[in-house]
Parts: C-alpha cells; structure tokens; sequence
C-alpha cells in the first residue's frame, strides 16, 4: 500500500509537471525559433536593399555589413546578381533551386533543413529588387546561419527543465513515502495485532490513532480481542479446574475399589472390581490428558533456538529403558544438513517426541525398530523430522481423524490410550510455527513428519 500512495503521489506531481513545463518549453523553442528567423530575415532584407541601390557606395556598405555580419553571428552571406555572377568580394549561393526562386519568382525562402527542430544551418534567400524598379530583380541575397548555439540554447531550455522536475518528483517521492507511512501506520498497527493474535497471543491490542474510521476499527478489534481472551482463559481455567479436581476423587475410588478387591473371595465380585478398575485408570489417563492439553493451549512462550538432535538424544535415553524391556530398537536415522537449529518453545519439542515414541512403541512389535530421521525441506527456512515405526499403520480414514480430540484408533493404542496424544502433538507443533502429518513408512507402519521452523546458526558456533 505504501509503494502504491508514493507512485500515486509521484505519478500526480509528474503529470502536473508535464501539463506545465512542457507546454512552456515548446513555447520557448517556439518563440526561438521564430525571434531567429525573423532576425536573419531582417539582416537579409537590410542586404537585398543595399543590393538594390545599384551604386558603389551601396555595395561597398554591403561588403562591410556582410562581412560585420559574419564576424559577430555564425551566419555567412551569399550574394548573386542577377545573372549569377559574384558581387565585389562576397562568396555566390550554391543553392540554385532557392536563388532561381528568389530570381524568377521574387519570391523570399526560409529552410531549417528539417522538419522536426531545425538542421545544421537556416538558410534564408532573400530576392533584391530595384531602387528605381520594384518589379526588377537585380541580385539575391543568401545568408546561412548555422544552428549550433541554437541547439546548445535548445538543450539549456529542455535539460533544466528537466533536471527541476527530477528533482521536484525526488522531493514528492520523499514527501509521499513521509505522508504515506503516517497514514498506512495504524493500519501497519492493526496488522501486528493480527499476526501476533495468529501467533497465539491472544493479549495483543492495536493503539488507537489515526483516522476516525479506522480508530473505530481498532477499539472494534480491541473488544473483540479482550473478549475472545476472557472466554478463551475461561475454558481453559475450566479445563484444568475440572482436569485438576477430578484427580482426587478418581485416586480416591480406585483406593476404594483395591480395598474391595483385597477383601473379598469372590471371584465375580473380583473380576468386576477389575474392571472397574481399569476403565478408572482409562479415565486418570483422560483427566490427565486434558490437563496437559489445557497447559499446552496456555500462553504460547517465545520460541528459541534448539538443537534438534540433542533434545532426540535426550529422548532417546529416557524411552531405551522401555524398549529395551520389549526388544525394540530406538536408532537415529538418516541425518541431512549438519546438526539444525529449530526455534521451539522451551519443553515443547520434549512432550512431542515422548507422546510419539509411546504410541510407536506401544504398536510396535517385538524385536521391531522405531527409527528418528532428520533432513533438510527444499524450503530453506524448515527441517522435517520423521518418526518411523513398523507397526500396524492407518488406513487413510484413520489418519484423516487420528489429530481430533478424544479420537482413538482401533489399534494397540486405541484400547488404553485417552485419544489426547496426538492432538497434543499438533498444539504445541502448530504453536511453534510447524506442523504436523502422517504417512505410511516404506516397508509398512506409520510414519508421524513434522516440518519445523529453522532457527539461524549461532555466531561462533
């Protein structure tokens, strides 16, 4: 918006310009033109008539006048008499066509030598007539002016008319890039509130300036903004509330439910205890999954710079005491471009390898391999990472839903997990910029890429 109110702006100062410079340049070339026709036409005129006295002393003045004339104007005379012949010392016209015209036709010539400005030389022929006779020519006078200092008069004209309108449409340039950010930076403003509010931020408020209108706007975004953040930390207060106070009581019911078991000898009784049991573990895992869903749609922190392969070494070492127990393989793939750089918040990379490597490893099967790979998008500013498992996989419609919350699939995680994993995943890799999909893994399985922010190398590093 800016760069088009400064060409605008500019385009405006350059036509006003055009419609008052150039009319008054031509004018000038104009006026020129004609003020150096007329004057070579009258010194030729004040020749024909000396010419035409017929006496010496009529010619001699002529010599000197021609010879006066040539001295002081890059003009040459060229004088004929009637019968073509030379005049004391003057040069003969080499022009035939305008001295027979001048001749036989008593007719004065003017010629530029072109149509558009002028040629190299004004050639004006002037006929003489009699002193005794007007209708009796008696010679011809010629003078050739040359347009040299014309043309250096010509260029002063049109080059500081031009040089003055660069610089005037240099300084509207400057004035209109000065009035257009004063009047496009509420909107700049407003423009940063929506990003930040994209970013998560859902604190961000516009100043109120500028025009009414869009003063208007701004205290409208900002209303909807504070209220939008008053509902949003109400559900999630609500959320880890209810998350929170549902802890006790669950914990309370399955103490209840072991003393049930322990005192009796009922095998029935025993077996549905069990079963009570088990589904309030399943409803632990739930109320425990909503609290960490809540935190992590909390205030998003400034995402910094991490080393993603020390954070999936880290995690390496906390999950290979597990899949050591089932014999499975935690290796680090393929690794392309070097050891990057992620931005991320602090902990959010952490809970997102952890909630995937549980769900790999519970559908993993014995002696199988859960592989991590690194590599390089051909967008410059992004890294893919891969989490590679060999079991079961999805089918397409399970994975068009495996992100929804309280969505479980009807593998080996569907029957105890709380449906939270992943969304999980998906909040906090969307948070930080990213995102998130699933694949089939070559060979068969899942395979859960994420493409995340890449943060600039460390000076020094």
């Amino acid at each position: 918006m800016i760069r088009q109110l400064i060409v605008s702006y500019v385009l405006l100062v350059a036509v006003a310009l055009a419609a008052f410079t150039v009319p008054v340049a031509f004018t000038l070339t104009s006026q020129l033109r004609g003020d150096t026709e007329e004057s070579v036409e009258r010194e030729a005129t004040t020749m024909a008539l000396l010419l035409g006295e017929g006496d010496a002393s009529s010619r001699q003045a002529l010599v000197r006048m021609a010879g006066a004339y040539s001295k002081d104007t890059p003009g040459t005379v060229q004088v004929t008499d009637a019968g073509g012949a030379a005049v004391a010392s003057l040069p003969l016209p080499t022009d035939d066509r305008a001295i027979t015209r001048a001749l036989e036709n008593h007719e004065p010539t003017v010629d530029w030598g072109s149509s558009f400005v002028w040629g190299r030389h004004l050639v004006v022929t002037v006929p003489a007539r009699s002193a005794d006779d007007e209708d009796r020519i008696v010679g011809a006078v010629r003078i050739k002016y040359a347009t040299s200092d014309l043309s250096s008069r010509l260029w002063n004209i049109w080059g500081f008319r031009a040089v003055l309108a660069v610089g005037v449409l240099a300084v509207a340039a400057f004035i209109g890039a000065f009035v257009a950010r004063r009047l496009t930076r509420p909107l700049r403003q407003l423009n940063d509130m929506a990003t930040r509010f994209s970013d998560g931020d859902l604190t961000a408020r516009s100043p109120v300036e500028g025009p009414h209108e869009t003063q208007q706007l701004a205290r409208t975004l900002n209303s909807a903004g504070e209220r939008l953040d008053s509902l949003v930390a109400a559900q999630r207060i609500f959320v880890a509330d209810a998350s929170h106070q549902l802890r006790t009581p669950l914990t309370a019911l399955r103490l209840s439910l072991d003393n049930i078991a322990d005192g009796t000898d009922d095998e029935f009784v025993r077996e549905d205890v069990e079963q009570a049991t088990s589904e309030v573990v399943r409803m632990s895992r739930l109320v425990n999954g909503l609290l960490v869903l809540a935190r992590a749609e909390a205030k998003v922190s400034a995402a910094e710079p991490l080393s993603l392969l020390d954070v999936i070494e880290e995690r390496f070492a906390v999950w290979r005491p597990a899949a050591d127990e089932r014999g499975v393989t935690v290796a680090l793939g393929e690794v392309a471009g070097g050891r990057p750089l992620v931005l991320a918040s602090p902990g959010h990379l952490d809970q997102v390898l952890d909630n995937v490597l549980s769900n790999a490893l519970e559908v993993s099967p014995d002696g199988g391999t859960i592989t991590v790979e690194v590599s390089v998008s051909s967008h410059p500013d992004e890294v893919v990472m891969s989490v590679l498992d060999q079991g079961p996989g999805m089918s397409d419609a399970e994975k068009s839903r495996a992100f929804d919350r309280f969505w479980r699939g009807q593998g080996l995680t569907g029957r105890a997990g709380s449906g939270l994993g992943l969304s999980i995943v998906k909040q906090l890799v969307t948070d930080d910029g990213g995102a998130v999909a699933l694949r089939d893994a070559p060979g068969g399985g899942l395979c859960v890429r994420f493409s995340l922010r890449r943060a600039a190398p460390r000076s020094g590093g």
